[in-house]
């Protein structure tokens, strides 16, 4: 993504209940971060259009995600949301990654990024498919996903640390493999964060994007609280 990244290489993506709430999600991470919102959020894609559009307005790229905790079955939700509004960045399962990526460019919009969701399996090596449930060394699984032009791998649910190797095992095998990013997602707090930065400093991944949801919003209001995207950003400006 073309977009400022810390250490050239980390980005950090956090909901936005509205501009202003994007506005100073990303002052206080200091210019790398990239806001959101989750198709779930919405109870139509006209909604979610709406909303990406005004995010638009104080940030290049928004990224839709699936909500849900990665619910697979709101696929074609967002894809119909990034459609519309041209947001930058989307989440889909890997199962239907391919077919988002050719759908958009068939639009003959502005490239946008589609990454392709897979879960850890528990063991270094292996991950397994969102939405089959199929378990597939990392090895094969990239090769395919490169060979079919994805360009990012979302992991969820990391649950912090607890899937770390796998994680740093996927990073490693992907940025051999040509994919430009990692975005990994599920139990990351400031607690955690540094470790999972320091596993994969020197691999040269062009992005490393955490999706950090849960543990930085304001569950009264929704918001993300700029506060705890500020104590996130301390425990890694200087790694």
């Amino acid at each position: 993504m073309m977009i400022q990244k810390l250490h050239d290489k980390f980005l950090f993506n956090f909901l936005a209940q509205d501009a202003e709430n994007a506005a100073n999600v990303m002052e206080a991470g200091h210019g790398y971060v990239v806001p959101g919102i989750t198709s779930d959020n919405f109870n139509s894609a006209e909604g979610a259009v709406k909303k990406v559009k005004e995010l638009k307005s104080v940030s290049n790229i928004v990224s839709v995600g699936l909500g849900g905790s990665g619910n697979v079955d709101n696929w074609k939700k967002v894809l119909d949301i990034a459609a519309a509004s041209e947001p930058g960045h989307l989440n889909q399962p890997f199962e239907t990654a391919a077919y988002s990526l050719g759908y958009l460019d068939g639009k003959d919009r502005q490239k946008q990024l589609v990454n392709a969701l897979v879960k850890p399996a528990g063991e270094v090596g292996k991950i397994q498919l969102a939405n089959s449930g199929n378990r597939i060394k990392v090895e094969e699984f990239i090769s395919i996903a490169s060979n079919l032009g994805i360009e990012s791998i979302k992991m969820m649910p990391v649950n912090g640390t607890e899937h770390l190797d796998e994680l740093i095992y996927l990073t490693k095998v992907a940025q051999a493999n040509g994919i430009r990013g990692i975005e990994p997602a599920g139990g990351i707090n400031a607690s955690n964060i540094k470790d999972i930065l320091a596993g994969v400093k020197d691999i040269e991944v062009e992005f490393f994007m955490p999706h950090i949801f849960g543990s930085t919003i304001d569950k009264q209001t929704g918001e993300t609280i700029p506060g705890k995207v500020m104590e996130l950003y301390e425990q890694v400006e200087g790694l």
